[in-house]
């Protein structure tokens, strides 16, 4: 039947498969369902509770078709980073946004920078597009900018992604730094600078960029601090004539009315985003403290999850992830050597938590043996 379907050239040569696996996939082979669902880095605190009224009283007119400019929340979001509009554009996620970023800028052959191990849905937009990954490793645990100038400089590469707080390691490269970066980005050549959990890291992590600064574009999303993972909600800042560039190739009615809605409520819910800030705190403090306890290296995070050194490779790590499944807790890994010694613990609420306490102890026991 492949012979068939008449696919692209490039299509045909690309594995029919998806960047990760859903608890929901993994729950149907299982049989089971997970009772602590700490594994996709979603926000277990949920979303605001004006968020969910916004969208509740949104519900009623789901039967229009959402508004294809996102003007009020493009608005919104403009004077809350105290910017032009021009300079944002709204999106379903930043991973839609990611690939239609790629879509613009890469066709076959051309270069790509990116570290080995980090978010693979960047990767897996440039496979689809014909790009060419060249990777760089991780300096500890660490994205390392340098070498990933170095490396955009030598193949004369077009973009280059760096997370900032990384996942999934959850570290993170001070302002500074990634200001130095992004003046040593080559003629020709754009950072994606992916700053999905920025509102959960220290203050001294969110760079000071000017919006038309051509070197760079920002990718923000309300997946994570702000709880509406499901809703795919993102935002891309960069300067204007980039901008306006993806309206020659975004689907102008790919956002969803209620999520525009919930999204512009949440922005302006400054309260219910510093509670959760600081509940992700202890969250993270708890997670290290598990690990602690059970004689494992938690690894400073500035995101909404722990990775958590298991002290052995990426199949002993494996292991401890298939038991904790076995014991109905969803957790992932890093899947690139060395960060595969670890396993990666979303935060969460309480009660999630002390079911994957319970349950790491007979997990690495299982997978010891």
């Amino acid at each position: 039947m492949t012979d068939d379907l008449r696919l692209t050239r490039l299509a045909a040569t690309l594995p029919s498969t998806v960047p990760f696996v859903g608890p929901e996939a993994i729950e149907r082979l299982s049989g089971t369902l997970f009772d602590a669902r700490l594994g996709a880095n979603e926000s277990g605190f949920g979303p605001s509770p004006l968020a969910i009224k916004a969208m509740q009283d949104t519900a009623p007119d789901v039967w229009m078709y959402a508004d294809p400019e996102s003007y009020d929340l493009r608005n919104a979001l403009a004077s809350h980073h105290d910017i032009d509009p021009a300079s944002i554009m709204v999106g379903e996620g930043i991973d839609g946004l990611l690939g239609l970023l790629v879509r613009l800028m890469v066709g076959e052959g051309d270069n790509v920078v990116t570290s080995a191990g980090a978010y693979p849905t960047f990767d897996y937009h440039v496979r689809g597009f014909g790009g060419t990954l060249h990777t760089v490793p991780y300096a500890g645990d660490s994205e390392d900018p340098a070498r990933l100038i170095a490396k955009a400089k030598e193949t004369d590469a077009k973009l280059i992604y760096i997370a900032n707080p990384d996942n999934p390691m959850g570290t993170f490269h001070k302002a500074q730094e990634i200001e130095r970066m992004i003046e040593a980005v080559p003629d020709g050549c754009l950072l994606i600078l992916d700053e999905a959990y920025i509102e959960l890291a220290p203050e001294d992590a969110a760079p000071a960029i000017a919006p038309n600064n051509p070197r760079v574009i920002r990718m923000r999303t309300f997946s994570k601090a702000y709880g509406m993972a499901g809703a795919r909600v993102g935002y891309a800042v960069g300067h204007p004539d980039l901008v306006n560039a993806f309206n020659k190739v975004r689907n102008h009615f790919g956002m969803n009315r209620m999520s525009q809605a919930g999204a512009l409520a949440a922005l302006a819910d400054e309260a219910y985003l510093g509670e959760v800030i600081a509940r992700v705190q202890k969250s993270r403090d708890r997670i290290a403290a598990i690990a602690l306890e059970n004689r494992l290296c938690p690894i400073p995070s500035a995101a909404n999850f722990v990775a958590i050194d298991c002290g052995q490779d990426g199949d002993f790590a494996k292991r401890v992830v298939t038991e904790l499944g076995k014991r109905s807790v969803f957790v992932r890994m890093p899947f690139v050597a060395p960060q595969n010694r670890c396993i990666r613990v979303s935060c969460g609420p309480a009660a999630a938590l002390t079911l994957f306490a319970v349950a790491l102890p007979k997990a690495l026991k299982s997978a010891r043996t």
